[in-house]
């Protein structure tokens, strides 16, 4: 049994790892630089996500760094599953997302100060179970249209995620497995406890509004 359960345990470690090194990687500062509109971390919130991004005035940047942020996530979870199959491959699909969700929140290679995870999310639901990812993101897109205010979808879609999981969303083409379930809860959970700040100035109706530019 020790020689089955150890190596099981080695390879779910180094999926945990090229995940999180995978989610460490900060798109939004590189496609920054790179496209002459200067560090992110210096403007509008200071967060490397793709809203933040859009305070540059640069949409082509903003988009690109949403698709890369979503990509990576996904990216983790899908090698995960693919290289171990069966009901085994959808545990290690979702610790190796669920790792990469915190290389975005906590990058090693920018002192774990990274973004909020709003888009990586998206990418893991999209992957690990499409109903349940597109549903959540058709949430996110309902709230910012009414209200225009990307966090509040954030919170709103991540909340509403973990309900969705539970519903037989089988019929839409894919059910939704226990790991599944508990990843989108545990990252929901995550997202408001980044959204701190967020939430406080929600509160006081001082949340900035999507594409508003701040210096």
């Amino acid at each position: 049994m020790q020689d089955l359960v150890l190596p099981a345990l080695a390879t779910l470690g180094l999926l945990a790892v090229g995940g999180y090194l995978l989610g460490s990687i900060p798109f939004g500062v590189i496609l920054t630089r790179l496209g002459g509109a200067g560090d992110v971390r210096a403007i509008g919130s200071g967060n490397i996500g793709a809203t933040n991004v859009l305070r540059t005035g640069r949409k082509d940047l903003a988009l690109a760094t949403l698709l890369l942020d979503a990509g990576k996530g996904a990216a983790a979870l899908l090698i995960a599953r693919a290289l171990i199959p069966g009901e085994a491959g959808v545990t290690a699909g979702a610790i190796a997302g669920g790792a990469a969700f915190l290389g975005h929140l906590f990058p090693v290679w920018l002192g774990f100060k990274g973004g909020k995870g709003v888009a990586t999310f998206f990418g893991l639901l999209i992957a690990a179970a499409w109903p349940l990812g597109l549903t959540a993101g058709a949430i996110w897109i309902a709230v910012a249209f009414v209200l225009r205010i990307s966090s509040l979808s954030a919170l709103v879609a991540s909340a509403a995620a973990p309900v969705l999981s539970l519903l037989p969303l089988a019929a839409l083409g894919l059910p939704t497995p226990l790991p599944i379930t508990v990843l989108a809860v545990v990252t929901g959970a995550l997202i408001w406890i980044r959204h701190a700040a967020n939430i406080g100035r929600l509160l006081k109706g001082q949340e900035p509004r999507i594409g508003a530019k701040a210096a």
